[in-house]
């Protein structure tokens, strides 16, 4: 049985983390990350608490979010689902945590989570009219406050109900990656608990 630490915002550590996750996750977050998901949760046992383990470096950050859409229309349904981070959980992989109720989110000792802005790439090559290069510049903006949206929904998701505000969390990312021990993550209310 897994031990819990003792801390005024920290939840015991429930019983159901000491069974075999119903869905076991790692590697990069992407397309097939999420397939294996989906087949995954159409094996889960229909009733009892549920874990979902995860241990990820990050990826596609649409994919993260669609996972973790998943995992609110489960949690809807009455399900019980515990999330357990392993080891590192980056990047998208916070996003589909962030999906799970706080008090319902643990992690192991050794866990780091990162946190961070949204990334885009993108090169855009103006010659021509300058109507068409206007348009170029003005839907590459609207990509950039589309996902600085989303970005903010999902910070938002995370720090419900913890010690941070949004706005901390947001003055924290944009000096630069934030990486949190699972400990520290503990400390501000981000997760339930951490198991040993």
């Amino acid at each position: 049985m897994p031990a819990s630490h003792s801390h005024a915002s920290a939840s015991p550590v429930p019983a159901a983390l000491s069974q075999a996750p119903a869905i076991r996750l790692y590697g990069t977050v992407d397309q097939a990350m999420l397939a294996e998901f989906l087949r995954q949760r159409a094996e889960a046992p229909a009733d009892g608490p549920i874990v979902f383990e995860l241990s990820t470096s990050g990826g596609n950050a649409d994919v993260g979010r669609r996972i973790a859409q998943e995992i609110r229309a489960w949690r809807q349904g009455g399900a019980a689902l515990y999330f357990l981070g392993k080891s590192y959980v980056y990047s998208a992989g916070v996003t589909v945590m962030a999906a799970f109720a706080r008090e319902r989110r643990f992690l192991t000792a050794d866990c780091e989570l990162l946190v961070h802005e949204r990334r885009l790439s993108k090169t855009l090559q103006l010659d021509g009219a300058l109507h068409a290069c206007m348009v170029q510049v003005k839907s590459a903006l609207a990509e950039i406050v589309s996902g600085q949206r989303l970005e903010r929904a999902g910070f938002a998701d995370l720090v419900q109900g913890s010690g941070l505000s949004l706005a901390d969390l947001e003055a924290r990312v944009r000096e630069c990656d934030w990486y949190v021990p699972a400990a520290e993550a503990r400390e501000l209310g981000l997760v339930g608990g951490i198991v040993d």
